[in-house]
């Protein structure tokens, strides 16, 4: 077989690479396409972030509670109009940090990347790891298919 040829069982139409897309072109896609890879990674560490730093400021319910409870209402007093319900940034709760990292880096990113697959590759995603798995896959083996069984997920 000849580089880029598809053997028989190979990917599907849409992990084939269209005629004239060079492999210089399917590395830069599939470079990009890790980059963003990376972006969603960070965004969940930021929702991971979100909702902990949320989970916090409600467990701080409890202290102030059990401070009151203790005799101690000065230091609950003071949790409660210190940290409770506190900006993480000047002017900022968490969501506001997720609302604005989603519109000024996430959806952008997501949409350039989206464009260029469909303007330098058809639309067709993932070329270069469906030409990783077609080179490693062991042709006949039923465990190394090109595609997953009809119907199946």
């Amino acid at each position: 077989m000849h580089e880029h040829e598809v053997a028989p069982g190979g990917p599907d139409h849409d992990h084939r690479r269209p005629a004239g897309v060079d492999d210089t072109t399917v590395e830069a896609l599939g470079a990009l396409s890790k980059a963003l890879e990376t972006t969603e990674r960070a965004r969940g560490r930021l929702y991971d972030f979100h909702q902990l730093t949320g989970t916090a400021d409600l467990q701080l319910d409890h202290a102030v509670r059990l401070l009151e409870e203790a005799g101690h209402p000065e230091w609950a007093a003071k949790v409660r109009s210190e940290i409770l319900g506190r900006n993480v940034i000047p002017g900022h709760w968490t969501f506001q940090i997720v609302e604005a990292y989603n519109a000024t880096y996430y959806r952008p990113f997501q949409q350039l990347e989206t464009s260029a697959v469909q303007e330098l590759a058809q639309g067709r995603d993932h070329l270069y790891e469906a030409e990783m798995k077609e080179e490693r896959r062991t042709c006949g083996h039923p465990d190394h298919t090109a595609r997953p069984p009809a119907g199946g997920t």
